[in-house]
């Protein structure tokens, strides 16, 4: 059985907007994308949303529902009430570029400073060799499909726009944290994660993970590891004393 439901969506550009109320019809089984698209073939075709493959693998179609961070296309119509009112706004983290569109570059723009994979040297393709469980611990990271809640969500970015030259994001934590656990890479980001990419500044609340529609555990798995391997790294007198003497080794 269909209903009209009551749609207030955010219009605008980056001059501002505001909340514009529709009234749709609703049909069994239909995601929050489905309503903005039928928004857009018959009432307001001039409605800019990002999508592509609408199946919750692309991360494009990310945006607030009712306050929360969420993919337009994972969220059914199910979840409400046929009375209530079904708020969709653009990121807040990121600048609007138009209606639900927001630009997301700044996270491109933290991938590029974060060093490549860099294997042993002459170590040539097809001779990796490396455990199960080195390949699961860090194959749960590269579920990550991009879709930039877990950086949403993140006050130390949505609450502080300064931040974001001296904070990567939980996204990029769990990249370093991917390389870093990876057995076969030679390059030492301990330093890095904490001196270039802010991860002191994060305080785990796991925001991020409560929003991650790939279940990883960005928080426990990630941030929490690579916060106590730069605590070894330098306050642990073992570890910074086999530093110095390597050091000295001519």
């Amino acid at each position: 059985m269909g209903y009209d439901a009551q749609f207030r969506v955010w219009r605008g550009d980056a001059d501002g907007g505001a909340l514009q109320d529709y009234s749709i019809p609703v049909n069994e089984g239909e995601v929050v994308l489905d309503i903005i698209h039928r928004l857009q073939a018959t009432q307001t075709p001039d409605l800019a949303v990002r999508w592509n493959c609408k199946a919750g693998k692309c991360g494009s179609c990310s945006a607030e529902i009712n306050g929360q961070p969420r993919l337009l296309c994972m969220t059914r119509m199910s979840t409400f009430t046929e009375d209530e009112v079904v708020t969709v706004t653009p990121l807040r983290a990121f600048p609007v570029i138009r209606d639900l569109v927001t630009d997301v570059s700044f996270n491109y723009a933290k991938a590029r400073e974060i060093p490549s994979f860099t294997p042993p040297p002459g170590l040539g393709p097809g001779e990796y060799r490396m455990q199960q469980v080195d390949v699961e611990r860090s194959q749960e990271f590269r579920k990550c499909i991009e879709c930039f809640l877990c950086q949403n969500t993140c006050h130390v970015i949505r609450d502080h726009d300064d931040n974001k030259p001296a904070f990567s994001g939980p996204r990029f934590f769990i990249r370093v944290a991917e390389l870093e656990m990876h057995p076969l890479d030679t390059a030492d980001r301990r330093d890095a994660a904490q001196e270039e990419f802010g991860l002191g500044l994060c305080n785990i609340t796991k925001c991020c993970t409560e929003v991650c529609p790939e279940g990883i555990k960005i928080t426990d798995n990630a941030i929490i590891p690579m916060k106590e391997r730069v605590v070894d790294r330098r306050y642990d007198p073992i570890v910074w004393l086999g530093n110095k003497l390597r050091r000295r080794r001519p």
